[in-house]
């Protein structure tokens, strides 16, 4: 006998509502959502859809009217809770518009829970799109199946970011100059942390100086070559969930 198909689908489409979802409702999708379901996914009534509302977690769905610019979805049970993250904050400096659409991307898919932009003395941007950038975490969010956004703060310059920093929250900067091997000291340090990156060309003596004087930073190497900013961010976050995070299990 052949076996019976999970439901629902792992096929099934996945995607983030603004919407607080509970057992029972209805609920009505227009604009871009209901074209990608529609036109692109051919969802039609019958169909799963997996919605999530970044408050409540995942919850199953069924497509009940398609029509040619709305779909109602009528929302039948939960399948699972809101996901909980390491406490791990993302500070990267903000580089070439390209590459930091990689990086929200790639920490989005890592498990970052916070991700807060820097601006440096030789970073080539000073602002970013936060309606891109939150359309970029969402999309990351819906393909590796999280059930949750990143908080996705705005850009802060590093003085103030040092001036502001929380207590208690640990904050490894890479400093291609050097410092202690990243993996040791992930695995030695319990509690909230967060790490740093520094732009194209890395943080000047200036900068690299404050950082280095401030009490709650903590100097690491990311190996023997010199990477670049999109690179050493997600290699950094890599190791940071292999070695502290949630890859353990």
């Amino acid at each position: 006998m052949p076996a019976t198909p999970a439901w629902p689908p792992r096929s099934a489409p996945r995607l983030f509502v603004s919407d607080t979802l509970s057992e029972g409702l209805s609920l009505a999708l227009d604009g871009p959502q209901a074209h990608y379901l529609g036109k692109v996914m051919r969802a039609g009534p019958g169909d799963a859809v997996i919605l999530c509302d970044n408050q409540t977690g995942e919850w199953l769905t069924r497509v009940t009217e398609a029509g040619k610019r709305t779909l109602v979805l009528a929302v039948e049970r939960q399948l699972r809770p809101i996901e909980a993250v390491p406490d791990l904050w993302l500070c990267p400096a903000l580089i070439k518009k390209q590459a930091f659409d990689w990086v929200l991307e790639k920490a989005t898919e890592l498990g970052t829970a916070h991700i807060r932009p820097v601006v440096t003395r030789r970073c080539v941007a000073d602002k970013l799109n936060p309606e891109r950038a939150l359309a970029i975490v969402t999309e990351a969010a819906e393909q590796c199946a999280r059930t949750a956004l990143p908080v996705l703060a705005e850009p802060v310059k590093l003085e103030a970011l040092l001036r502001d920093w929380p207590e208690g929250r640990a904050l490894f900067f890479a400093d291609e100059t050097g410092g202690a091997p990243a993996a040791e000291t992930f695995a030695a340090h319990a509690g909230p942390a967060a790490l740093l990156i520094g732009p194209e060309g890395g943080f000047d003596d200036t900068e690299r100086a404050a950082i280095r004087a401030h009490p709650a930073a903590r100097a690491i190497t990311l190996g023997p070559r010199i990477l670049r900013a999109e690179t050493a961010a997600v290699a950094g976050l890599g190791l940071w969930m292999g070695v502290a995070g949630d890859w353990g299990g």
